[in-house]
């Protein structure tokens, strides 16, 4: 599928016409003028600028915006896909958004327990169109949490697709893919509402004040013991 104007155009959640979001975007665009190294540069700038954290789950057009993701400085995996497609078209790459079903076999107690589940539903990446054909990127992850819990960073080179591994560094299950939603051109909010409603209850993701890089330090502290 060719990109058309959509995929340049500022939305409600992806607002690239946002002060902020440009100043992001030429920031951190690089030195280059080639857009796959802009992408690139990107990437990087928003996989391990703004930290991980599930526990800023807001299902909201003001929660998942893009400027939102820039002013709390960390996100879960959705908004944070949304910044980097924001990101993009302000530098004129086409980008839209990217879902699946993932089961995850590492997350925090705290998680667990009111998930009542190991399958996170509407798992965000963003899609980039460059060199003609559209390019999957998962800036989910920051690097410091990957060290933590032992994962294999994910790098993006503008030529291949960057999902999950399906091991991390020991050889233990990471995540499987087990349904791919789609792309889109903007974050379907009425879809991903209905979803985790029926599946995981209003309270699931209660969880605004806690931070996921302190209990995944203070889990790691107790098996250390």
């Amino acid at each position: 599928m060719k990109p058309q104007k959509q995929h340049l155009q500022p939305t409600p959640i992806i607002n690239s016409d946002h002060k902020s979001v440009i100043e992001y975007a030429h920031e951190h665009a690089g030195s280059s003028a080639d857009p796959l190294d802009q992408a690139v540069s990107l990437y990087f700038a928003v996989r391990d600028g703004i930290r991980y954290n599930p526990y800023k789950f807001v299902l909201t057009v003001e929660g998942l915006k893009a400027s939102t993701t820039l002013e709390v400085g960390e996100a879960w995996c959705v908004p944070k896909a949304a910044l980097l497609a924001a990101c993009c078209r302000v530098l004129g790459i086409p980008a839209r958004l990217g879902y699946a079903d993932v089961q995850n076999h590492l997350s925090t107690k705290r998680m667990r327990e009111q998930m009542q589940t190991d399958v996170f539903h509407w798992h965000g990446y963003t899609s980039i169109y460059l060199n003609e054909k559209w390019v999957k990127a998962t800036p989910a992850f920051n690097v410091e949490l990957c060290e933590k819990f032992r994962l294999r960073t994910l790098d993006f080179d503008g030529l291949n697709d960057s999902i999950y591994h399906p091991f991390d560094l020991d050889g233990n299950k990471h995540m499987d893919y087990i349904l791919l939603r789609g792309e889109y051109d903007d974050v379907p909010l009425d879809e991903m509402l209905e979803t985790f409603k029926n599946l995981y209850g209003a309270d699931a993701f209660a969880n605004e004040d806690a931070d996921f890089h302190e209990d995944v330090n203070k889990e790691q502290a107790g098996i250390s013991k």
